[in-house]
């Protein structure tokens, strides 16, 4: 990366990491000294550097100081609400992010958890098939490079946890969500490297017991488990307290030479099941399944506080270049939390909380950070800002006008 762009990466990732309350590149403009967003919108646009390469930065640097041969990779995807119809993979879809079918992109990603704390280490964007994949004009406009095709979420992760192994990621766990637990190719490209999996999978997954004799749905297995057999375990602490659940786990492998257990979760408010397929490589007791299991939270967590804290959402580009780069200079803000809270002393008064990640950046903004500008900078800035709203409102205004008349206005 040259200079230039150098520099203003750098600024760009301060000020994801400042109080700026919205994360776009007027207020990160604003906020850095620059008399308009041009250098920042360049950033992300047409500047000549690389995303993947600082994404593999962020990740052996993260890896450097997290990393742990039993770490767990967690797949996950998040959604990012829009509006209208020319952002990168947009369409209407289900997203959790808002729990319906919304107008967005999704995004999946892939989270690094160990012992020693927690990140992102990839990314990749999915692209519906027929309203992208099958329309080249579409995918040209964006800005799509050429070899990309279609790929699913599960496709998607398989690439990513492909490239983390293969570039000496420490790693004995994968988990995710039913999506990626529905997957086949990926429990056996997981098997054939000897990496264990606790993979989500519905109700109606059938299994093998009784030494591969029988054929039984997974809801069926969990009714035949007597009560005494059903033990306690926390799947790791949440807001409010420890998650304890109610696990049993069931044989399901085939040969003696095969570790295969179907792994069961019961509320034990409500009496809800979950059901996961899980494979390991070595024998391992009950509670790592459950430590495993619980580990695909972590990645939510890590969602929340990327749009929380570093506006992993907040980004206003529309192309495919412009998407890959903010979310990895995103990520790479977040790392930056994620390694001063992992690197901390630890503080021996029992009465406080270690320092979280929110804390470190109010820490960071109160002393490292905060930013004072003339009063005459911050005046330009609303006359910038006013004048280039009035503009974009006249456009738009023309653009009505000759929608509905067909006459143009000068």
């Amino acid at each position: 990366m040259r200079a230039e762009p150098r520099r203003t990466a750098g600024q760009f990732v301060e000020g994801l990491l400042s109080g700026v309350e919205r994360k776009t590149c007027w207020s990160l403009a604003e906020r850095a000294g620059h008399v308009d967003p041009q250098a920042m919108q360049r950033l992300l646009r047409s500047a000549v550097w690389d995303a993947d390469a600082v994404r593999d930065d962020v990740r052996d640097w993260l890896i450097a100081q997290l990393g742990h041969p039993d770490a767990v990779l967690v797949a996950d995807e998040t959604g990012f609400l829009k509006k209208g119809v020319c952002s990168v993979g947009v369409q209407r879809q289900y997203t959790g992010t808002a729990g319906r079918i919304e107008n967005s992109q999704v995004g999946v990603f892939l989270a690094y958890v160990s012992p020693t704390g927690r990140a992102m280490i990839d990314r990749r964007l999915y692209l519906p098939e027929s309203s992208w994949c099958d329309k080249p004009e579409r995918l040209a406009a964006a800005g799509v490079p050429d070899d990309v095709g279609f790929a699913t979420k599960p496709a998607l992760a398989r690439q990513m946890i492909a490239a983390a192994l293969d570039n000496g990621v420490p790693a004995g766990w994968v988990t995710g969500d039913e999506v990626y637990g529905a997957d086949p190719r990926l429990r056996t490209d997981l098997e054939q490297r000897g990496i264990g999996y606790v993979l989500a999978v519905g109700c109606d997954r059938r299994v093998r017991v009784n030494d591969g004799r029988t054929l039984v749905r997974a809801d069926e297995v969990a009714e035949r488990i007597p009560t005494t057999q059903w033990q306690t375990h926390s799947c790791g602490p949440g807001a409010k307290g420890p998650r304890d659940y109610l696990w049993a786990w069931v044989i399901t492998a085939t040969r003696p030479d095969e570790r295969r257990w179907l792994l069961i979760r019961r509320n034990r408010t409500n009496g809800e099941l979950a059901f996961y397929l899980c494979w390991s490589p070595r024998p391992v007791p009950l509670h790592t399944l459950v430590t495993v299991a619980g580990s695909r939270w972590s990645i939510e967590e890590l969602f929340q506080t990327g749009k929380g804290q570093v506006g992993l959402d907040h980004y206003q580009v529309r192309g495919w270049t412009g998407w890959h780069r903010f979310v990895t200079l995103a990520m790479l803000a977040l790392a930056v939390l994620t390694i001063l809270a992992a690197t901390q002393q630890p503080d021996t008064d029992p009465d406080i909380i270690a320092l979280t990640v929110a804390e470190i950046r109010r820490l960071l903004n109160a002393f490292v950070l905060t930013r004072p500008l003339p009063p005459a900078h911050t005046l330009h800035w609303s006359t910038w800002r006013r004048t280039s709203q009035a503009r974009a409102r006249r456009s738009h205004y023309q653009r009505r006008l000759h929608h509905h008349t067909g006459r143009k206005i000068k």
